[in-house]
């Protein structure tokens, strides 16, 4: 069975063979072995914290086979972007520009550059093993992507109201972006990956002292930098799918190198706020014919747990869960457990 847990220092051999793996390369999950041993001291000092307001902190989960003991994937929140320093991001914006005499009055897409992302939580650092980028994989990452969601409602007080998520751009069969090529080396003069190497996700005063401060007039890019605007890879379709069924919607921002999608949701109206029941733990053997696939949290602040299981429709059949569940998520019979539908369909749930 699959579920998701806080990272541990012990993880690090695991750890590092898919952050060498991952592509393309993510901040939390630094290749270096002494900055990735950093990042895990700092998720495991932030999970063991008692915390009022968000701040520095750095929650990195991973996804762990009971059966075998390996780790099959990784997804991290960041408490509040830009803590230290802004996080920068381009918005969209519509510049008018008239003239009376002429009889003009055009409204031009522009792009301005931005931090008004700044303290709002941000979902990144998602992995899945390869093994499970499949159809029949698509619960797993469903479980890997929206535990922090499921996370982050139990634990409100850790984050901010708002969470935002950064998906990566479109990029052609060389891993080149179009947007990139127009817009970023421009003024970099530097490929994109290092760029995206040193940015510290999106968090450097570089980008300010480098990008341009004044508008973007999106018209006067190249029609294939133009096309990619707000679009995302092919290789995030998956995810970004994901985030749309927890409620996420694309916002007015996208990424300021690669003009990846922003997608942004109030934690309130996320479907693991919303939708969220507490349920008490029962046996399996009572699920029944009416199950149908939840994703189930236990644990609190410190020891969280994450699985999917089948499930009966309603609050009060409980969540009856297999001995296998049970142990996955380090509970009891009668104890109390989170639980999310997995799916939802035409605004209700199944």
């Amino acid at each position: 069975m699959l579920f998701v847990r806080p990272a541990r220092l012990s993880d690090l051999d695991e750890l590092e063979r898919m952050a060498r793996a991952a592509q393309p390369v993510l901040h939390s999950l630094p290749r270096d072995r002494r900055a990735l041993e950093t990042r895990v001291a700092l998720s495991e000092d932030s999970f063991r914290a008692e915390v009022d307001l968000p701040g520095e902190e750095f929650y990195l989960f991973v996804m762990q086979d009971s059966t075998t003991g390996k780790l099959l994937g990784t997804s991290s929140i960041v408490a509040s972007a830009g803590y230290s320093e802004p996080f920068y991001a381009f918005r969209n914006d519509a510049l008018i520009h008239a003239s009376r005499e002429l009889k003009v009055n055009r409204k031009i897409h522009a792009l301005t550059m931005s931090h008004e992302l700044t303290g709002k939580s941000r979902l990144t650092g998602f992995y899945i093993d390869p093994s499970l980028r499949t159809p029949e994989g698509e619960a797993a990452a469903h479980l890997l992507s929206r535990s922090r969601m499921l996370y982050i409602a139990a634990n409100r007080k850790r984050f901010s109201s708002e969470v935002f998520s950064l998906m990566l751009g479109v990029s052609d069969d060389t891993g080149a972006s179009p947007f990139w090529e127009a817009v970023g080396r421009k003024f970099f003069s530097r490929d994109f990956e290092q760029v995206e190497l040193e940015s510290g996700g999106r968090s450097r005063t570089f980008i300010a002292e480098v990008m341009p401060s004044y508008p973007i007039y999106v018209p006067l890019l190249p029609g294939e930098a133009q096309r990619v605007l707000g679009e995302p890879n092919e290789s995030t379709l998956l995810a970004y799918d994901i985030h749309l069924e927890e409620g996420f919607e694309p916002d007015r921002f996208v990424d300021i190198f690669d003009a990846g999608p922003v997608l942004t949701i109030a934690v309130d109206k996320s479907a693991s706020a919303s939708s969220g029941e507490l349920r008490t733990v029962r046996d399996g053997a009572l699920a029944g014919s009416r199950a149908a696939p939840y994703l189930v949290a236990a644990g609190g602040a410190h020891e969280f747990r994450a699985i999917v299981a089948p499930l009966a429709g309603t609050r009060s059949d409980g969540a009856a869960l297999s001995a296998d569940a049970r142990a996955a998520l380090g509970v009891q019979e009668k104890e109390t457990v989170r639980a999310v539908p997995l799916h939802q369909a035409s605004g209700e749930l199944q």
